[in-house]
């Protein structure tokens, strides 16, 4: 009979697996993000050496590194205010005359713990709250020959969950790495791992999930 770790090496296996990181760019996990909680969080967390570390492990395992972020243009253009965080986005595109995560500005900037490399392939949106809506990330994926998906990054709260529904149904295999995700506050992002990305995904460490590429 197999035993879970088996079953996790047969899902995460290399030969169809690729890791996506969202969202982990300065303009949001950083200083310069518009929920500051947000970077408090991860920075306690300590999620972006994790993070670092298992793309560092896949790299070296032939496993493709995907990293979905958000580049607004300079106007806004092409966004649509429909929600509180994008309004809030808004109010402070406004107020400054930038937006934190504008393309070309630092915050737009992949965050240095991930080391991006040349073979990582960038996946960005100028909308939306998800990484597959919009994008052409599923048919990056497929053409990889994927199966699996390896999610982290931020935030549990709406983008991390909402990335890993989306590739739950688009037929992918979902893992989410337990400490290589955040989200505000705390106990209600542990909540949504508990309740419900536990029902869509495999949850594991970094530990689990190089061990089982090991």
């Amino acid at each position: 009979m197999a035993t879970s770790s088996d079953r996790l090496r047969a899902t995460v296996d290399p030969a169809h697996t690729v890791v996506i990181t969202n969202e982990l760019q300065k303009g949001i996990v950083g200083d310069e993000a518009i929920l500051a909680a947000l970077p408090v969080a991860v920075r306690e967390a300590g999620i972006l050496p994790v993070a670092g570390r298992v793309c560092a492990e896949a790299r070296a395992r032939g496993i493709r590194v995907l990293h979905a972020v958000v580049e607004e243009r300079f106007d806004g253009a092409g966004q649509s205010v429909n929600c509180r965080i994008f309004a809030l986005g808004a109010k402070r595109r406004a107020e400054v005359g930038f937006g934190p995560i504008d393309a070309g500005r630092p915050g737009a900037e992949i965050v240095d713990e991930l080391d991006v490399q040349p073979a990582d392939i960038k996946m960005s949106r100028i909308h939306g709250m998800t990484a597959f809506t919009g994008t052409e990330l599923d048919a990056v994926v497929r053409n990889l020959g994927a199966r699996t998906v390896v999610i982290m990054g931020v935030s549990v709260n709406l983008g991390v969950l909402g990335t890993a529904l989306s590739a739950c149904d688009l037929g992918y295999q979902v893992v989410i790495v337990r400490d290589a995700v955040c989200g505000i506050p705390t106990e209600y992002a542990d909540a949504v791992i508990e309740n419900s990305l536990s029902m869509i995904a495999t949850i594991v460490t970094s530990d689990e999930l190089i061990a089982a590429w090991s």
